[in-house]
């Protein structure tokens, strides 16, 4: 959907007041069904998206179309394929992992995907336009599995790549408060307060935590890839000032 048809749509609700409020407000509403069931997806990622709820973590990060958005620490697109969709052909989506991905580089010659921009590189030096131009920038369910020694000068430029008001989202398995990065190897888990402390100390201010992820009978003693879906996750929206 493209910007241009959004600004007509909505200066048409404008003009014909008498339109339906919800007809005014589709607009502008992603087609999220299309896109999770679109079969370019693989049944393994369709088969995930009951316990990753991607249709409700986009809304509460308000991905609409024609957005410049990351995906860091990308891995096979799970989530590159979907905001690419999301942000349509006037928007852009940079896709990041550490190293390579054959299966993310091959993915971009499905069709809709010629909006991804694959960068491929070291965290630290994370190659994201640094002039401030992005919406938003989301690690999601890795941010445990990035160095500690890496993490600060990530969001340093991840801050940079951000326009002022543009969120950063992260989403991870959780830890036992006052966990930090301890179990990041063994358990696959991230302290959430770190998290909260990493990204404040560069500039972002916490402005909302997403529940829709939330499993409180969580015990958060075991390991998350021994144990596949069963983790209580923490989903937090930064904002720049």
């Amino acid at each position: 959907m493209s910007k241009r048809w959004i600004a007509r749509a909505k200066l048409i609700c404008l003009v014909f007041a008498a339109l339906p409020v919800a007809a005014c407000a589709a607009a502008s509403t992603p087609n999220y069904q299309a896109i999770l069931t679109n079969t370019n997806r693989p049944e393994a990622e369709r088969a995930i998206d009951d316990v990753r709820k991607p249709q409700e973590v986009m809304a509460f990060y308000e991905v609409k179309p024609g957005q410049k958005v990351a995906d860091i620490f990308a891995s096979r697109g799970y989530y590159t394929a979907i905001l690419a969709q999301l942000v349509g052909p006037d928007g852009v989506v940079y896709s990041a992992n550490p190293a390579p991905r054959q299966e993310l580089h091959d993915r971009l010659k499905q069709p809709g995907m010629g909006n991804v921009r694959v960068l491929d590189g070291p965290f630290d030096k994370l190659a994201l336009p640094q002039d401030g131009s992005l919406d938003l920038v989301l690690p999601h369910l890795d941010y445990h599995e990035i160095g500690a020694n890496v993490r600060g000068a990530m969001n340093q430029r991840i801050f940079a790549a951000l326009k002022r008001g543009g969120s950063y989202g992260v989403v991870d398995h959780s830890a036992k408060e006052g966990a930090g990065d301890s179990e990041a190897k063994t358990l696959h888990r991230m302290d959430k307060l770190l998290v909260i402390k990493e990204a404040t100390a560069v500039g972002f201010r916490l402005a909302e935590e997403g529940k829709m992820l939330s499993r409180p009978e969580d015990t958060r003693d075991f390991s998350v890839v021994k144990i596949r879906d069963k983790s209580d996750r923490f989903v937090l929206k930064f904002v720049k000032p």
